[in-house]
């Protein structure tokens, strides 16, 4: 049986920076691997979980030079928590700031999660500028997905975590608990917000891995990811992405061409299987990737042997 791919060792950034990118934003972005190199863009997911020292071992550090960015308002880059001019389209347009600062006409686009709706929107507004595209644990942000993990569906597979998620809410503002929870994360109280940040952040930390990941549930209760992974995802989710309903499916001809990966979860609780199985007939230029015994994170063993192997498979493509 042919062992599981892992994580590459661990590398440090070989340049790192703060880019103005307007509106009051500045976003921090680092490059690891080889200048000069296959280049490639990482978008973290969330949105406003930021980026993490093992987002880059998924690439070879010799055969790779990859750009890494905190998207507006999390992780480094400033204001923390940030909502103002923070919209997919403003982060779309900071993908091609970083790429033209990086001085590439192409470069290959890795996203998961958000990362992945995120890299869709990319590659369907900018398809010339993608040599490649891997997705993993794809979310359309249609408002069915939106309800299944915040209203009814995942509910009933962790009865016990969707009872603290709810118990922030009172019972008659739980008809919509996107907006409910808007409500209080931008409350002018600090300890309300924080309150509904932790309860909003901890739901998905528990929910994402097939089987429990203490430490990923403990990242997530953490006050300062908390705080800008909640606000920045409910904005989001709020605001349907500034997106039409189903666009990135309906749009996903846009594809047609760019050689791609598609890795999901067969039990992926944030975001159904059904979507990434959509994406793959609109788009049959990527190969697609069902990973049993798996839920949506990346670190899970099977999910991150195909994105290792994904990485690998195109490094020495120009």
């Amino acid at each position: 049986m042919t062992p599981l791919r892992t994580l590459y060792p661990e590398v440090e950034p070989y340049e790192t920076g703060m880019m103005d990118v307007g509106d009051g934003h500045r976003i921090y972005w680092e490059r690891v691997g080889a200048r000069g190199a296959k280049p490639a863009v990482f978008l973290h997911g969330g949105p406003g979980a930021g980026i993490s020292p093992k987002h880059r071992q998924l690439f070879h550090p010799e055969k790779y030079d990859v750009l890494l960015f905190d998207q507006r308002g999390c992780g480094r880059s400033t204001p923390h928590a940030g909502l103002e001019a923070n919209t997919t389209w403003h982060l779309v347009a900071d993908i091609e700031r970083l790429r033209e600062m990086m001085g590439v006409e192409k470069w290959q686009v890795f996203g998961g999660s958000w990362g992945s709706t995120l890299a869709l929107a990319y590659a369907e507004t900018h398809p010339e500028r993608v040599s490649e595209l891997i997705v993993r644990g794809i979310y359309t942000l249609s408002k069915a997905e939106l309800a299944w993990y915040y209203q009814f569906g995942v509910s009933e597979i962790f009865p016990d975590k969707w009872e603290r998620f709810v118990s922030v809410i009172p019972e008659g503002e739980r008809g919509d608990l996107i907006q409910a929870y808007r409500r209080r994360l931008t409350s002018p109280d600090s300890s309300v917000r924080l309150e509904a940040a932790k309860a909003w952040s901890v739901w998905e930390g528990e929910t994402i891995t097939l089987l429990p990941e203490p430490s990923l549930s403990a990242h997530h209760g953490e006050e300062g990811f908390a705080i800008a992974f909640a606000r920045i995802e409910n904005h989001y989710f709020v605001h349907g992405g500034w997106l039409e309903d189903g666009q990135l499916l309906r749009d996903a001809g846009r594809l047609k061409g760019i050689p791609g990966v598609i890795v999901h979860g067969r039990y992926d609780m944030p975001c159904p299987l059904r979507y990434a199985w959509e994406l793959h007939k609109a788009w049959p230029d990527a190969e697609f990737h069902i990973i049993e015994g798996a839920g949506h994170a990346f670190s899970e063993p099977g999910i991150l042997d195909r994105l290792i192997r994904a990485t690998d498979k195109f490094a020495g493509r120009s």
